[in-house]
């Protein structure tokens, strides 16, 4: 009581005013709640970190497809679900209440499909013409699907209470779950697939060292072994297939935990909107709100900046560092962990200090990249593999637990347009997808452009210089960029809290409106 007399207190003239003579309940969410909801948004980072490390080397020496069918079938994927995250969120906004919420229906209805889609994905077909249509087929399906579960469980956050700081608890349960999502996945498919792998090095030839190394070698210590038999051929398409099915399972398990543990809330504010606007008028309309365009222009950097440096980390350690390289799958569990265990801290640090103060921190990585670049050896490496966990982890925090400050603010700047909830988040997604894939063509073209040369154990000193450039100056760059951008974000503590009240006023008055209708 004594602390939310002093919150009271501190506020200005203006913002009493906004005060409603009696207050908007608000919705305390429990700890098994949160959890339930955190669990929901487990099995896409599981997916997706299973696909990251293995789906290239699955359709090469497993699939047998080319390596040119192999990037189309991943670039047209996933700017395929780029496209679709804006559209799934316009879909999702002129969707209607249901017994289940508005959300949910989405939710559920998608999850099957996408499971599906995903084991025949890492299923080879009975037939060789035409097996690149295949492939792209389900990546394309299991893109699309994924956004379809993604968007409304992000947009979800907004409906689960009408309290600021539940929402950032939710959020904080959240990103811890998702970071844990993606260490499993890493982990579950590496250890399912290991016996498919069998180890081979650098050997010598004429005096020089030959190697097939890529990010598989480094996360389960061993490559794919060229087929040679039909035995083998069939055993490396089963644990394939064997690690899809658990994945599936993870998929259906977290939504129905979701499903029976979070109750999607009809906030009141949103009874006395408008009818929706039309696709392009919303996507134009949250692009012309100010605080929005800040916080996304500044994540849209920094989230290239963590994806060079993560895209870039594997060839680092493999031709740049030589210390590291026997290191690199212990440096990827020592990242993950380390975002792990300091999502809290920061989830406390926002709350002590505010959020713009925390996004500092995500320059924490900065400096100890700049020392591995020059010092290149494995005290230093696991030193900054730590450090990049704990910057990763509020790099992934802030912009989920900002996004919902935006769209209040957005609410209470435009009373009379509601419904745009999930078009912000999927165009957030949208846009953070396509700065991660404008940084990951232009990293791979830096790196043929400096003669990288597949399956050298020696690189040229230009590929070394240009993996140190990517590793520590590109990023840091970008980073800082991000920082300063954010500098301009307008939405403080004191704007939250204002913000908060003004809504809770409209809340209040539209209760008392549906009550005289009544």
């Amino acid at each position: 009581m004594e602390e939310r007399a002093q919150e009271l207190n501190s506020l200005t003239p203006n913002t009493k005013r906004l005060l409603p003579r009696r207050q908007v309940k608000r919705y305390k969410l429990s700890i098994f709640r949160k959890v339930s909801y955190a669990i929901g948004g487990a099995p896409n980072q599981v997916a997706g970190s299973a696909a990251a490390f293995f789906l290239q080397i699955y359709l090469l020496d497993v699939a047998q497809i080319t390596p040119f069918e192999a990037s189309l079938v991943l670039s047209i994927g996933k700017i395929w679900g780029g496209i679709t995250d804006p559209i799934v969120g316009f879909c999702i906004n002129k969707s209607k209440w249901t017994i289940i919420g508005r959300l949910m229906p989405w939710i559920l209805g998608c999850t099957p499909f996408l499971v599906v889609s995903y084991f025949f994905l890492w299923f080879v077909p009975p037939f060789v013409t035409g097996t690149v249509l295949w492939y792209l087929l389900f990546y394309c399906s299991f893109q699309a699907l994924s956004t379809i579960y993604h968007v409304p469980y992000t947009t979800l956050t907004m409906f689960l209470s009408t309290d600021q700081s539940e929402r950032d608890s939710a959020t904080a349960y959240r990103m811890t779950m998702e970071v844990l999502g993606t260490l499993i996945g890493a982990a579950l498919q590496g250890q399912i697939v290991a016996s498919a792998h069998t180890s081979h090095h650098c050997h010598l030839d004429n005096g020089t060292m030959n190697v097939s190394i890529n990010a598989t070698y480094s996360l389960v210590n061993s490559t794919i072994l060229v087929p040679g038999s039909a035995d083998y051929k069939l055993h490396a398409r089963n644990v394939y297939m064997i690690a899809a099915g658990a994945i599936g399972c993870i998929y259906l398990l977290c939504a129905a935990i979701l499903f029976l543990g979070v109750k999607e809330r009809n906030d009141p504010y949103a009874v006395s909107s408008e009818n929706v606007l039309p696709f392009f008028s919303s996507f134009k309309k949250s692009l012309k709100h100010v605080p929005y365009c800040y916080l996304t222009a500044s994540f849209l950097l920094i989230s290239a900046a963590v994806q060079l440096q993560q895209s870039n980390f594997v060839l680092f350690c493999t031709h740049a560092a030589d210390d590291l390289r026997d290191h690199f799958q212990n440096l990827v569990l020592t990242i993950l962990i380390s975002a792990v265990l300091s999502i809290p801290f920061w989830q406390w640090f926002l709350k002590r200090f505010g959020k713009k103060t925390a996004a500092f921190g995500i320059s924490w990585m900065i400096p100890f990249a700049i020392i591995l670049v020059t010092i290149p050896n494995v005290i230093v490496g696991y030193l900054v593999a730590v450090s990049s966990g704990f910057s990763i982890a509020a790099s992934l925090l802030l912009p989920w637990s900002m996004l919902p400050d935006v769209v209040d603010n957005f609410r209470q700047t435009n009373p009379r347009v509601n419904g745009l909830e999930a078009i912000f988040y999927s165009s957030f997604v949208f846009f953070t997808k396509l700065s991660a894939g404008i940084a990951l063509g232009i990293s791979t073209l830096s790196l043929q452009f400096a003669g990288y040369r597949s399956g050298a154990c020696r690189q040229s000193y230009h590929l070394v210089l240009t993996l140190q450039i990517l590793i520590g100056v590109v990023p840091a760059v970008l980073i800082i960029l991000g920082l300063i951008i954010l500098i301009f974000y307008p939405i403080t503590e004191d704007t939250r809290r204002e913000t908060e009240l003004a809504l809770n006023n409209i809340r209040l008055q539209t209760r008392r409106a549906t009550l005289i209708v009544i």
